[in-house]
């Protein structure tokens, strides 16, 4: 934990309007309006200003918020309030938020960084006799001054590419990479990007761009963002009219009068990476999430789905929360009005959560497990008409044109999930301020050897009788989920005349 009160503070702007005498407010990490300590006569005699001109290109291959924080060069302090929600960004800064879908999405994203000219405040200005308005020291609502502002812009091409089954995400990774490498070493205005776009390798690209420039309709393919690349200097305008702040100095009001709020400490690196992996990995589970919720299986069995859902969903709302309970202790924290053992607290309370790294990952791990299972005996059974719901199977067994309807029945896909009713009684106790309720653990029918026996014996028998009979117009063979607790795992059903006369057919 180091103090911060006394040092002059570099700061990325992150799409925030900062202006040179413009207030600040370390602890909140938040711009403070309509003060200032001068008057705009005062402000703006004595301003230093020279020309800065610097413009570099970077590819950034990884997702991850670490990565993407260095790119935009956010560091310690401003990242902590990042992850807690309290800074809002905009323009180029809005690359932050956008995190991939699915775990089959390559992404590399070409940056583009240009700096145009530098303004700063004179020690005419930080004279302890030349402010206008000391009456803002008393006040306590800022902990330093804007003093220096550099001018630039910013871009960020984000593409993506959905990998299907067939390919390699590794070799999809390298082939963009190196399509992007070309158009990086070919500079703004090449020709040899123009013909990039006839590579069979960007024809699948999309974009997402996120930038400081105003531009007319953003791209959304390769050939579009090629084309806004190559006119990004223009967009700044004569003598970078269009720049935006993009870094600024901050100056310690402490250091002008002794009476001024300041920052009496910034939140610990360690702490910091604590934080950080939490939401990495709430992040991670998302897109695995949402690519589980994509297969076949369930898509055929909408019961497994929606307990994807459910569970992702809690996931969702614990981050909001846990940004929540951050931005509430971070400000005060540096501001010296509570330690830093809250934060400790915070993140033991997190760590010892139905939502731990630990319990996430195996309540993962276990959903996949039961969907392989399923998914084998789909393959196995892949000519006979499956039936997603209650409603469609009363249906398929009162068809009037068929005597027997012999059913494969997954028996325990609507099995209640103590994980997540565990995952849901934490939210509930932590909303209300109660003491959470544990739960048992759960024996996962997929993990039984005596289910997974009396289930292939099962499936067996079926697949059996129903090469025997299939071409038998007064029979009928599908397969379907209900919930049976008396046959664990799966079970068949035997209905005649649209009457269910056997749970466990033989």
């Amino acid at each position: 934990m180091a103090s911060g009160g006394s040092r002059t503070m570099e700061l990325a702007c992150l799409g925030r309007p900062f202006q040179l005498g413009m207030l600040y407010d370390c602890r909140s990490d938040s711009l403070i309006p309509g003060v200032t300590l001068w008057d705009l006569d005062t402000l703006n005699n004595n301003l230093y200003e020279h020309s800065k001109h610097n413009t570099e290109f970077h590819i950034i291959a990884s997702d991850c918020i670490e990565d993407k924080a260095k790119a935009l060069k956010v560091m310690g302090t401003l990242k902590a309030s990042l992850l807690s929600g309290l800074v809002q960004v905009d323009g180029s800064a809005k690359f932050l938020t956008d995190t991939k879908k699915s775990k089959e999405q390559a992404r590399v994203t070409l940056q583009y960084s240009t700096t145009t000219k530098y303004k700063q405040l004179t020690m005419n200005h930080l004279g302890r006799g030349n402010v206008s308005y000391p009456y803002v020291f008393d006040q306590g609502t800022a902990t330093h001054v804007v003093t220096a502002v550099l001018y630039g812009a910013q871009a960020f091409f984000v593409f993506d590419r959905q990998v299907t089954s067939s390919e390699s995400l590794t070799d999809i990774q390298g082939i963009m990479n190196g399509v992007i490498e070309a158009i990086k070493n070919v500079g703004i205005a090449g020709e040899g990007s123009l013909k990039l776009t006839e590579n069979s390798n960007t024809q699948k690209l999309t974009c997402t761009f996120y930038g400081d420039f105003a531009l007319p309709k953003n791209p959304t393919t390769f050939q579009d963002a090629m084309n806004v690349y190559s006119t990004l200097p223009k967009l700044l305008g004569e003598d970078g009219k269009h720049a935006v702040p993009v870094k600024v100095w901050l100056y310690p009001l402490n250091q002008v009068d002794s009476k001024a709020a300041k920052l009496v400490c910034d939140i610990s690196i360690n702490l910091l990476n604590r934080s950080q992996a939490i939401l990495e990995q709430i992040n991670e589970v998302e897109m695995k999430c949402n690519d589980m919720m994509k297969d076949h299986v369930s898509v055929q069995f909408p019961e497994i789905k929606q307990k994807i859902l459910r569970f992702k969903s809690m996931c969702e709302e614990y981050k909001l929360d846990f940004q929540k309970a951050l931005a509430r202790v971070v400000p005060s924290i540096r501001g010296g009005g509570e330690e830093e053992g809250k934060l400790v607290d915070i993140l033991k309370t997190m760590e010892q959560s139905p939502f731990r790294s630990q319990s996430l990952t195996q309540w993962l791990d276990d959903k996949n497990k039961e969907m392989s299972v399923v998914s084998g005996y789909l393959k196995k059974m892949s000519n006979i008409k499956m039936v997603k719901s209650c409603n469609e199977l009363v249906s398929e067994t009162q068809d009037q044109d068929t005597e027997y309807v012999v059913c494969f029945i997954f028996t325990s896909l609507h099995q209640e999930d103590l994980n997540l009713l565990e995952m849901a009684n934490h939210l509930q106790c932590e909303n209300n301020g109660q003491t959470q309720l544990q739960t048992s653990d759960q024996k996962q029918w997929f993990n039984s050897g005596t289910v997974s026996r009396e289930m292939r014996e099962r499936a067996q028998l079926f697949l059996r009788f129903y090469t025997a009979n299939k071409l038998d117009k007064n029979m009928k063979f599908i397969v379907a989920s209900e919930p049976d607790e008396e046959h664990v795992g799966a079970s068949i059903y035997l209905y005649e005349g649209g009457v269910l006369v056997s749970r466990c057919f033989k």
